[in-house]
């Protein structure tokens, strides 16, 4: 995304204070400073919580060590955090006029915020060559995908437009294309005929995390099962693409997920949902989750979720493929 940028750009996150950020995207930035060496970047954050210049340098540093790459801060030029409104024009406008060099924009938000953000901007005029990378969920269903897709290319060209599922960057997910496609034992196995089912599970040792203001209206199916572990399935049961760009990439997982059903079109037999109850997670006494600050009980949100589907090829007819998500500490409360 980076490399024909100029050796100066302004990276700008819209979320800077969430989780995300912290415990995935900072950590990404300093790896990438360490591969591109000429590139100096200026690091603005942008969020809704009141956050210091000190507390937000010391989450930079922190994301950075946690990356082994501290040596990279010598590579920002400038960091700053600003509170801000970004659903609201004027405050992005004051964002906006302090980039420099290329601009890069990442919007770790929950959907309903980057859609009024985008809608935002289109009463304002981006500084050239303006790169926009959205983070899952995109849209909080299909109709509401495409709207923002629709939005989105009255903003910047299709080409600066970056969908971005930080599962696809996981080491354990690439490995996959290299053992499916490059060696010759896997590959002609790899069907309905030697397989008999396959299990995608990811299980956290995470409680909440102070997450509520998200996850209490996603849960597990949509923050996980639809996006992360679906790209899982696809790329497990898509057939070779021509090549391995973004777009023979995107066509052989998108035609895997369209063949991709309920098993049995069975969504109550074939899925369940559950919630975490208080218990022990590397020493540390956690509470249930319906007793987590800013959880809403009645809301009924699932911190476990399970779908098993069939992938309707000749290659996979007749497999079953579950998808199961799982985190926090105690039993499972059904």
């Amino acid at each position: 995304m980076v490399n024909d940028m100029p050796k100066t750009t302004t990276f700008l996150i819209l979320g800077a204070s969430g989780d995300l950020t912290s415990r995935l995207l900072l950590p990404a930035l300093g790896q990438l400073l360490e591969r591109e060496p000429d590139r100096q970047i200026v690091l603005h954050g942008a969020g809704s919580d009141a956050w210091s210049s000190r507390r937000w340098k010391d989450a930079v540093r922190d994301a950075f060590t946690s990356a082994d790459a501290e040596d990279m801060l010598d590579r920002v030029a400038d960091t700053t955090y600003t509170q801000a409104d970004i659903t609201k024009a004027d405050d992005l406008k004051k964002l906006l006029d302090r980039a420099e060099g290329r601009l890069v924009m990442y919007f770790a938000v929950p959907p309903a915020v980057t859609v009024a953000a985008c809608e935002a901007m289109q009463k304002l005029t981006l500084p050239d060559d303006t790169v926009l990378a959205l983070e899952k969920p995109f849209g909080g269903d299909e109709a509401g995908a495409r709207a923002l897709n629709a939005t989105l290319t009255t903003l910047v060209p299709e080409k600066s437009i970056f969908r971005v599922d930080h599962f696809l960057g996981r080491s354990t997910l690439l490995n996959i294309l290299g053992v499916r496609f490059a060696n010759r034992l896997i590959e002609p196995v790899w069907s309905a005929d030697h397989v008999e089912s396959v299990l995608v599970r990811y299980d956290e040792s995470l409680a909440l995390e102070g997450r509520a203001r998200y996850y209490d209206k996603a849960g597990a199916m949509v923050d996980m099962i639809q996006s992360h572990l679906l790209q899982v399935l696809a790329v497990l049961a898509m057939e070779e693409p021509v090549d391995l760009d973004e777009i023979d990439l995107r066509d052989a997982k998108s035609a895997a997920l369209r063949a991709t059903h309920i098993w049995d079109d069975n969504p109550v037999r074939h899925s369940r949902r559950a919630r975490y109850t208080a218990g022990t997670i590397d020493g540390r006494q956690l509470p249930s989750y319906v007793d987590e600050e800013g959880v809403d009980p009645a809301r009924e949100t699932e911190t476990i979720a399970e779908i098993v589907c069939e992938v309707r090829t000749s290659r996979w007819a007749g497999v079953p493929f579950t998808l199961r998500k799982r985190q926090g500490a105690g039993r499972e409360d059904r």
